[in-house]
């Protein structure tokens, strides 16, 4: 019985998203930092948080195939990991923005991709990850 528990218990884990640890509240005050590139506009035109539009619209990111958000010109780096399948989590996310282009190099396995985004977080990564999960 005790193995059968831990194997549910291990599976379960296993089959559940990489969740950031942040606090969503703190990461809704450290979108401003993003506001001059990104927007949140939702599926029906309502804009949760209007800014930029030079990056892509960041309504539903988590769970989006990477590199994949419509009629926006994704650099090679994003490109080459939707080619891959890779899908946005929130422990990605916090990897990306703290370093884009290092992020983009190691996620890839190749060290001659960039990221467009240069813009680095220094700090509250998770909480912006967080913050972006509960924008669905």
């Amino acid at each position: 019985m005790k193995y059968a528990i831990k194997t549910l218990v291990l599976c379960a884990t296993l089959s559940t998203p990489a969740l950031a640890e942040g606090d969503a509240d703190k990461g809704e005050g450290l979108f401003k930092r993003c506001l001059a590139c990104h927007s949140i506009i939702a599926a029906d035109g309502n804009a949760v948080q209007k800014g930029g539009k030079t990056g892509p619209n960041l309504f539903g990111v988590i769970g989006r195939p990477i590199g994949s958000y419509p009629d926006f010109k994704y650099g090679t780096g994003l490109l080459a990991l939707n080619a891959k399948g890779d899908v946005w989590d929130e422990a990605k996310l916090a990897a990306y923005i703290t370093n884009p282009t290092a992020w983009v190099k190691e996620e890839s396995g190749d060290p001659a991709l960039t990221a467009k985004m240069a813009f680095k977080m220094a700090s509250g990564a998770d909480d912006m990850a967080a913050y972006l999960a509960t924008m669905k």
